[in-house]
């Protein structure tokens, strides 16, 4: 997993910035970018490519965590252990968002440089 600060031209925000064109300071709407539906209209609406990159991120994120979902529902043995996956979920998409907050584009394995990548 790779971390790095944002720089203004990557999107991030300094002091004393006035937020981005959405009225939004940059950071707070990458953290409700990982809100599911809510990194969907970020994505549609916002032109800053930190908000971009993380909402992109929390969709790959979303599909991914809903196809290994379903995956191992149809294996029985796994299965059983299936109920992992939710909690699992719900603290990988804190941890995303406070990252977010703080300004780090945090990429994750694959995710993160697909993200990138289509930001």
């Amino acid at each position: 997993m790779a971390e790095e600060k944002a720089s203004p031209s990557q999107g991030g925000q300094q002091e004393g910035d006035g937020g981005s064109s959405e009225g939004i300071d940059p950071k707070l709407a990458a953290l409700l970018g990982y809100i599911w539906i809510i990194g969907v209209v970020f994505l549609l609406i916002s032109k800053d490519k930190f908000v971009k990159f993380h909402a992109l991120q929390s969709i790959f994120l979303g599909i991914a965590w809903f196809v290994i979902a379903l995956i191992l529902s149809f294996v029985p043995v796994v299965n059983f252990f299936s109920w992992l996956l939710w909690p699992l979920y719900v603290v990988l998409i804190v941890v995303m968002m406070v990252k977010a907050y703080n300004g780090e584009k945090y990429k994750l394995p694959v995710i993160g440089d697909l993200a990138e990548k289509n930001s």
